[in-house]
């Protein structure tokens, strides 16, 4: 990666006495997958739409592809495939005419946005207003990805797809980054974020908290070590140990709660006769719960 697609400086916006986004800090680098969670409200949206000049901030700035998204947000929406959590297309144009008005506003007319609409399935003519929720989404994916965009900002994407497309949406954006491609994208659907981002942001009234890759962002939080033992452990079995957060026992099943490594804790396990071990990693979801808790824990 040389340098960054993304960079946001105290970045902040405020309707009245309600603040959307407090002091955002954020860089992205090009080619990097970057995934945006939060609760509804955190201000996910809002940091999308301050990117692509389509929400002014009320204070702070931000730096999209070198470009400065207030002063130069027409050269930024050129160069940037934008995907809105809430798309708004036009009801009576077919996803052709709606695709090749949208490549004439690019400059690009000579667009094809056909060999997209295969792929996810889309009619291209049928008027927008007969159409489902999955198939708009697929129109907004198709004028997202069509220009080959050296930036994609994907809010929500993959709502209303089934699942064959989602699918179909996860080849997108591999083939994206190998052509260097960075994505920013937010969603709720917590598996996808981690199956697709390299790393992730957590965001919370506004703040972003948390930014860290996956595994680091693993390793904080806590995990389970479920023991099964030829015999009950004696009770001060496993105290003491590094990482062992906590000890849960019910005859000969010990159950270990570890934050960090868990070297130590199967170290100790050696001396005794283990019959099984089952260790489950944490996925995103416990992430985001136990960090979300956490920060408000803070906040409070």
């Amino acid at each position: 990666m040389v340098g960054s697609a993304i960079t946001t400086s105290a970045l902040t916006k405020r309707y009245g006495r309600h603040t959307a986004l407090d002091g955002v800090d954020l860089e992205v680098g090009r080619g990097e997958v970057f995934g945006l969670i939060g609760p509804n409200g955190a201000g996910k949206t809002t940091v999308m739409r301050i990117l692509v000049d389509l929400l002014r901030p009320t204070s702070g700035s931000a730096t999209v592809l070198g470009f400065d998204s207030r002063r130069d947000g027409v050269e930024v929406r050129r160069r940037v495939g934008y995907l809105p959590g809430e798309l708004a297309l036009y009801e009576d144009l077919t996803p052709a005419r709606h695709l090749a008005l949208l490549a004439d506003l690019r400059g690009r007319p000579d667009i094809d946005p056909r060999p997209l609409a295969e792929r996810l399935k889309l009619d291209l003519h049928r008027p927008i207003r007969a159409l489902s929720k999955g198939n708009r989404q697929k129109v907004g994916l198709v004028q997202a990805f069509m220009h080959e965009p050296e930036l994609l900002i994907l809010d929500e994407p993959t709502g209303g797809l089934d699942p064959l497309v989602q699918h179909e949406f996860s080849t997108l954006l591999d083939e994206a980054r190998a052509r260097g491609a960075t994505v920013f994208l937010s969603s709720h659907v917590l598996s996808e974020v981690e199956r697709l981002a390299d790393r992730v942001g957590l965001v919370r009234e506004g703040r972003l908290v948390t930014v860290d890759d996956l595994g680091r962002l693993k390793a904080r939080v806590t995990r389970r070590l479920d023991l099964h033992l030829a015999a009950p452990a004696p009770p001060n079995a496993f105290r003491g140990v590094p990482g062992v957060r906590s000890v849960e026992r019910d005859g000969d099943r010990v159950t270990l709660v570890l934050t960090g490594s868990a070297d130590a804790a199967v170290k100790e396990a050696a001396r005794y006769d283990v019959v099984a071990l089952t260790s489950r990693e944490p996925d995103l979801d416990d992430i985001f719960l136990e960090l979300y808790a956490g920060e408000a824990a803070d906040a409070a």
